[in-house]
């Protein structure tokens, strides 16, 4: 089944009964706009002077896709070089990492297979990973084509490209559709594979899917760090 035949309904922030659970880290160089592409693809809100990130955030999304209520549980990180060391903590257990960086910023997709590098060492092999060029309505001062940033993702096998605008909102909330449509497909592969005769847990990844991915309350709690940077 691919992603475009994949019925969906995005389901209010209070919502509660869900029959899935994935967890996902945001990462990239400070100043593309993690945190605004975050809040404008979740709560569909943007501030032009939103405050620095101090250490991660912590928002939910939440989504039917077909027959299955999904929450995606999104870890918002601090970008800056110095707390870098902060970040590789969260990349344990997460089903799907998101790469941003902005398109008028050359050095910030320069960074990205630094990021790509960080998450493969870091994270389970089987890890899905998205390259999200943000700050599309700054087209008049781009620095990075989208052709070139579509043969880079292609070239490194990421899951998915997009590029995206937390100001406008343009493909912010599309972004986390599709980030739950990826982790549904996973779920039925791993459930396919399970069921065939005389078959094993192919990977870490898939178990995590099958029975860890609902994460204990205790691990939704942000757990803020001083003095980071601004996103």
């Amino acid at each position: 089944m691919s992603n475009d035949k994949l019925q969906y309904e995005v389901l209010s922030e209070e919502f509660t009964e869900y029959d899935l659970s994935f967890k996902i880290i945001v990462v990239g160089d400070s100043g593309v706009g993690k945190s605004c592409l975050t809040m404008k693809g979740t709560k569909n809100h943007f501030e032009d002077f939103y405050s620095p990130t101090v250490g991660f955030e912590f928002f939910t999304f939440n989504v039917r896709i077909n027959d299955k209520n999904i929450k995606l549980q999104i870890w918002d990180t601090c970008g800056h070089e110095a707390y870098r060391s902060l970040i590789t903590s969260f990349y344990r257990n997460a089903s799907l990492a998101i790469i941003a960086y902005s398109i008028d910023n050359q050095h910030s997709f320069n960074n990205i297979e630094a990021w790509l590098n960080e998450i493969k060492s870091q994270a389970n092999p089987e890890t899905k990973i998205f390259l999200i060029g943000n700050k599309a309505d700054l087209d008049d001062i781009r620095n990075v084509d989208k052709e070139t940033a579509e043969k880079f993702s292609k070239a490194h096998g990421f899951n998915f490209f997009t590029e995206t605008s937390a100001k406008t909102g343009f493909n912010a909330q599309n972004v986390f559709i599709e980030a739950a449509k990826e982790l549904y497909l996973a779920q039925l592969e791993y459930k396919d594979r399970a069921s065939r005769p005389g078959s094993m847990v192919p990977t870490p990844y898939h178990q995590e899917i099958s029975n860890n991915l609902v994460l204990e309350e205790e691990e939704t709690k942000p757990r803020k760090k001083k003095g980071c940077c601004k996103n």
